[in-house]
């Protein structure tokens, strides 16, 4: 099979396009080609005339470590243009960054989750192509989580960084399907195209991610596909005071962590409140003491999610349900645990919101965790109608 980048590489007639336009390339580390090149470097060696570069959050190179670490700009030292940052001064490109090119290749490899933050910068990279009448292709990459969809949707009016648009956490899409969606939605009159890759199957070995390519992290917590298919939940850690392994060699792949609680309890409560959403992954019993971050230092009780191998269930495994049962499962068993990031910790550029809510689009997951009487039917029957709803709308941009 081959990615977007390498069809472009091959294709005669699309470079033709490219030839006499100024052309810039929005990229990070995952950004290679099958021979493990980079886009930069691949794009260049074939004669294109990259006359700048983007790096979103983390970087162009992805030496950021932690969230809400802004990168400068800077000068790529070996194709001497300018390197523009959109997670610093800017996260949506300025005027004089959209001069610098006529054409912006984004070729960025996403996770599938609406919290992933590369995500609004493909909507803010095409507003900005509008105003400026530049034109936008998507270099598209598979989406490592495939095509299921699950969570509730982001609620008007609680849009963010990390919340473009009414979405559901887990969205199911690559990123050439997600801009057609984006231009149908805000109704963007931008010159758009995606170039498609070929030989992809959501549904095909790998369940999303190619059975024959090599992994590269995308950000530096993204290690491998299993973190990949658990991140739709795990995510939403970054908003509790629990741990979610930064500062282990696991970050993102367990369920929680904290020297307080007992993992094996809070499992046991999760099987007894609702086991069926536990189904398609294996949950382990761990432990681990970070090196930084949350709890550092201190030995953690914690739950590792093996949403890979033989326990892996593409169809049943749901990150976001199963997320939100742990912290259910805390709270029946902890019921004055401060699970909560307060407002003072200002998350993705947010004032005066708790975390957990700009994580889910809304209060409505927090709520249903912290009211005694929710049932998870009741949070699944709005989940269900929301992942119902999305599979509709976005039916029409499906391209593979």
């Amino acid at each position: 099979m081959k990615f977007g980048v390498e069809v472009l590489l091959k294709d005669e007639a699309l470079l033709e396009r490219l030839s006499g336009r100024r052309v810039s390339l929005v990229a990070h580390p995952a950004s290679v080609t099958d021979r493990m090149v980079h886009s930069l470097d691949a794009l260049v060696d074939a004669g294109v005339n990259v006359t700048s570069a983007f790096g979103p959050q983390h970087g162009l190179k992805g030496d950021k470590q932690d969230n809400m670490v802004e990168t400068d700009h800077e000068i790529d030292p070996v194709h001497n243009i300018p390197v523009y940052s959109l997670y610093g001064e800017v996260r949506r490109p300025t005027a004089d960054m959209m001069a610098s090119a006529d054409v912006f290749l984004f070729d960025l490899q996403d996770l599938g989750c609406r919290i992933y933050t590369f995500v609004t910068t493909l909507l803010y990279l095409l507003e900005e192509a509008e105003r400026h009448g530049k034109e936008v292709w998507v270099l598209d990459r598979p989406n490592p989580a495939g095509r299921p969809v699950e969570g509730s949707l982001l609620i008007p009016g609680h849009e963010s960084f990390v919340g473009a648009a009414p979405m559901p956490m887990r969205h199911g899409l690559t990123m050439g399907e997600m801009g057609h969606w984006f231009i149908e939605h805000f109704s963007l009159d931008v010159a758009y195209h995606v170039v498609e890759m070929q030989g992809w199957s959501p549904d095909g070995a790998g369940f999303g991610w190619p059975d024959d390519r090599v992994w590269v992290n995308p950000s530096p917590n993204a290690a491998n596909v299993n973190m990949a298919r658990a991140y739709a939940g795990t995510v939403m850690l970054e908003g509790a005071t629990l741990s979610e392994g930064r500062g282990t060699t696991r970050p993102l792949e367990v369920l929680f962590g904290a020297p307080d609680v007992d993992a094996a309890k809070v499992h046991a409560e999760m099987r007894r409140i609702a086991p069926e959403w536990l189904s398609g992954a294996l949950l382990r019993e761990c432990w681990f003491e970070p090196t930084f971050h949350k709890h550092v230092g201190e030995l953690c009780s914690a739950l590792m999610i093996h949403a890979e191998g033989p326990y892996y269930s593409h169809d049943q495994f749901r990150p976001w349900r199963l997320q939100a049962l742990a912290f259910k499962a805390i709270r029946s068993l902890y019921p004055d645990y401060a699970m909560w990031r307060g407002k003072d910790f200002k998350y993705e550029y947010t004032d005066d919101v708790l975390a957990i809510d700009v994580i889910n689009g809304g209060p409505l997951l927090r709520e249903w965790v912290d009211d005694r009487a929710a049932t998870p039917h009741d949070l699944d029957q709005i989940a269900a109608n929301d992942e119902a709803s999305w599979i509709a709308a976005v039916k029409g941009h499906l391209l593979y």
